[in-house]
């Protein structure tokens, strides 16, 4: 294997053509303040694996592709399954 970075996230968009946008979340201790901290990155990643959104993905470090992209899609760690009606709730006719 090579000494490419290998990151794990979350697709957050992908509403551009063979891109996605993939959220990082790192978690670490603050070295003075000894405070567990939480912060997020948002990159752009190449993607020819269709990916949508929710899933959760494997980036590894490229070659810059264009001004933003420097990541590719690896794989697909876990689908998220989605419906056509997931968030709507239902609507009931009643005619009284």
């Amino acid at each position: 294997m090579n000494e490419r970075r290998r990151l794990t996230g979350f697709v957050t968009s992908n509403k551009m053509m063979k891109t996605v946008v993939v959220e990082l979340t790192r978690t670490y201790r603050h070295p003075l303040y000894r405070k567990v901290v939480h912060s997020n990155k948002r990159v752009k990643a190449h993607d020819e694996l269709n990916c949508n959104i929710g899933d959760q993905v494997r980036i590894v470090e490229s070659r810059p592709i264009s001004k933003q992209k420097h990541w590719v899609v690896e794989e697909i760690v876990k689908r998220e399954k989605r419906t056509a009606d997931t968030g709507v709730g239902e609507i009931s006719n009643d005619t009284d």
